[in-house]
């Protein structure tokens, strides 16, 4: 659940961070829903995955990725 936003306005802003000192206002409790083991999954990122993938799946991977970053259909293309 995300955290809710501050007033963009200076004026409102320094209102509210006076009202949440002084005990007139409470700022909002943060919580975090996620589920742990999945957060430090995905703190791992890639290289977790490339890790239990093979070296051919992995190359097959980069060879589509880079179809779709520069175009082409994978046969090499004659230069200018």
């Amino acid at each position: 659940m995300p955290k809710p936003k501050r007033p963009r306005d200076a004026n409102q802003r320094a209102k509210r961070i006076v009202d949440i000192a002084t005990g007139e206002a409470q700022e909002a409790a943060s919580t975090d829903e996620r589920n742990a083991a999945a957060v430090a999954l995905g703190s791992l990122g890639g290289k977790a995955r490339a890790k239990s993938l093979s070296p051919a799946k992995r190359k097959a991977i980069a060879k589509k990725a880079a179809r779709k970053r520069w175009g082409g259909d994978g046969s090499a293309q004659a230069s200018k």
